[in-house]
């Protein structure tokens, strides 16, 4: 499929700071695309680029094969809903909805007709008559994006635009955002630093880091394949082991020795060969752990563990224990335990394991990614 919204080796610069840089990002017509990075990884100015808030310095931005990068914002079938709502506080209602038709001179038929639908789209035929004032901020962003989509734009920009709220509203207003996604059925571009809020809704995300895009895919390739360990640290929680290739293992695998550890087995991301250093993770999530040592099953790492520490977190509990001088992260879901088996406390000897397709191979930090990633998780092989 074509790209619909595009840029090409888009470069913006304000000051000393590198906002963007050569960043190359193609959208497809009615997806719910997502920018996801800390803050100023670039993806807000990503954004204003888009919406023709900002020049680039380099580089040019299309839309639908048509090049936008000199047009002024009204000239661009764009519009965007920011995180403050931005509402007229005099008018109600209807009349913020109402006011993007009006400026552009539609009959009252077709403006009348036109905020109805918006209203129903919305859920708010019965809040038509109140002022800003008198909604809660939820509701005020539901007025926000009928007053954006009314205009019938090709693409909906939304930038952090549920930040303002709080947890439970945010989840219900991500369901409904998507629901009008998929009703409306245009492109949105959705900013955000929140890793749950892109999994949760996105069609695919662009994880940005100091002006650079690292890995565009799916949320379950960005969750499940990160290409960096910037990738892998941000989106969810790792553990990370450096190795040095043995040579090759079965169905194609790659043997790699870790210090302390087995003989792991993994799927190279790319072509290796004996002797070169690599850089596996784990996720949490992948290792078991248990009280006694498991049956040994073809791949499976097996390594005697000490407790550390633990956090009953209600569905799930999260593990951090002492393997070969290593501080490794373990969850395990709040299942029933097995044969009435006695939980695991502080200080217990267990077992974790996992299986060598659960690791993947990825790509070290670069020196100037490491500061942008928020309270990363300690690298497994070094010491705590």
């Amino acid at each position: 499929m074509a790209d619909f919204l595009e840029f090409r080796d888009v470069s913006k610069r304000f000051g000393r700071i590198q906002a963007v840089d050569g960043a190359s990002l193609g959208i497809r017509k009615g997806e719910f695309f997502s920018l996801l990075g800390p803050s100023g990884c670039g993806k807000t100015t990503m954004l204003r680029l888009a919406a023709g808030f900002e020049a680039p310095d380099a580089g040019r931005v299309f839309l639908d094969g048509r090049d936008i990068t000199d047009l002024p914002p009204n000239r661009r079938t764009i519009n965007t809903i920011f995180q403050s709502y931005a509402l007229f506080p005099h008018m109600t209602v209807r009349g913020n909805i109402a006011f993007g038709p009006e400026t552009a001179g539609r009959s009252k038929a077709e403006i009348r007709s036109s905020v109805e639908a918006m209203l129903r789209l919305i859920q708010m035929e019965d809040q038509a008559g109140k002022k800003p004032d008198q909604l809660s901020g939820g509701q005020k962003q539901r007025v926000a994006i009928a007053r954006a989509l009314i205009n019938k734009p090709d693409v909906l920009l939304l930038d952090e635009p549920l930040a303002a709220l709080d947890l439970k509203l945010r989840q219900r207003m991500l369901i409904e955002l998507d629901m009008i996604h998929d009703e409306v059925g245009i492109t949105f571009l959705y900013v955000t630093h929140d890793q749950g809020e892109a999994m949760s809704v996105s069609d695919r995300i662009a994880v940005m880091s100091g002006g650079r895009i690292e890995q565009v895919g799916t949320p379950a390739e960005i969750y499940e394949a990160p290409r960096t360990s910037f990738v892998a640290a941000f989106i969810g929680d790792t553990n990370f082991l450096d190795g040095t290739v043995l040579g090759d293992g079965p169905g194609g695998s790659v043997r790699i020795a870790v210090p302390g550890l087995p003989e792991i087995g993994a799927a190279p991301a790319k072509a290796v060969a004996p002797g070169q250093a690599v850089h596996l993770s784990v996720r949490p999530e992948k290792i078991r752990i248990s009280r006694e040592r498991p049956e040994d099953e073809p791949g499976r790492v097996v390594v005697p563990a000490v407790v550390e520490d633990v956090i009953y977190l209600g569905a799930s509990t999260r593990f951090w224990v002492r393997a070969a001088g290593r501080r490794i992260q373990v969850v395990r879901q709040q299942l029933s335990l097995p044969g009435g088996e006695a939980p695991i406390r502080w200080k217990d000897d267990v077992w974790i394991s996992w299986l060598g397709g659960d690791g993947f191979m990825i790509d070290r930090f670069r020196r100037d990614d490491e500061k942008l990633v928020s309270a990363p998780p300690q690298r497994v092989g070094e010491e705590a």
